[in-house]
């Protein structure tokens, strides 16, 4: 387990439970012995410090942003150091060391996907949000992101077309240039004029 499956459960489980949980401080037991340089009897994963940072970079849109880490333990004095930097560096506000790329396309593994898909099936009885996440689980980050983003255009376009929109600003095309809907009301007075005074324009 390494940073793309930590980013798929962050992003499909905790954040957004988090945010329809609506906290007042979010309070964080900072433990750190999944960071990477821990010997593997601990559990095998290997996330990076950049990852931890990322993630309480996330936490920081939630409560206002008053979030406190607390430091639980870890067992590699560096990789502490290095992920409690990253934490900190967080919660200042400071630019973040980048995620490569590679890390952010990269999809979650099969064996996270699944407890993930469990998590969501258990909770999102509780937690109706969990039902919008759940076909994206098995996506990158990036994948996420691009099919967040399509929706939210989609949402925009739909409310544009559901919205008044005032006349004088609505343009229509004819030859070569526009005419405004003031213009095209006009016209269409003055074609009922004739048209209720002349015979001639009756069929029109």
């Amino acid at each position: 387990m390494g940073d793309a499956e930590y980013l798929a459960a962050f992003r499909a489980v905790v954040l957004p439970i988090a945010r329809e949980f609506s906290p007042e401080v979010v309070l964080v037991s900072a433990g750190f012995d999944a960071v990477e340089g821990h010997p593997s009897p601990l559990g095998g994963y290997n996330v990076s410090a950049k990852c931890f940072g990322y993630l309480t970079k996330q936490l920081m849109g939630l409560a206002g942003g008053r979030v406190i880490l607390a430091l639980e333990g870890g067992h590699d004095l560096t990789a502490i150091c290095d992920a409690s930097e990253s934490c900190v560096s967080a919660l200042l506000g400071n630019e973040l060391e980048p995620i490569s790329e590679s890390v952010l396309e990269q999809r979650p593994n099969s064996n996270a996907v699944n407890s993930l898909e469990k998590v969501i099936q258990i909770h999102s009885e509780y937690w109706p949000c969990l039902h919008h996440v759940a076909s994206t689980v098995s996506y990158s980050l990036v994948e996420a992101q691009k099919c967040e983003n399509e929706e939210a255009e989609t949402v925009t376009a739909m409310a544009s077309l559901s919205v008044g929109v005032r006349p004088e600003r609505r343009l229509f095309k004819s030859g070569h240039r526009n005419i405004s809907h003031q213009e095209v009301m006009q016209l269409r007075l003055l074609l009922s004029v004739f048209t209720s005074h002349s015979l001639p324009f009756r069929n029109l």
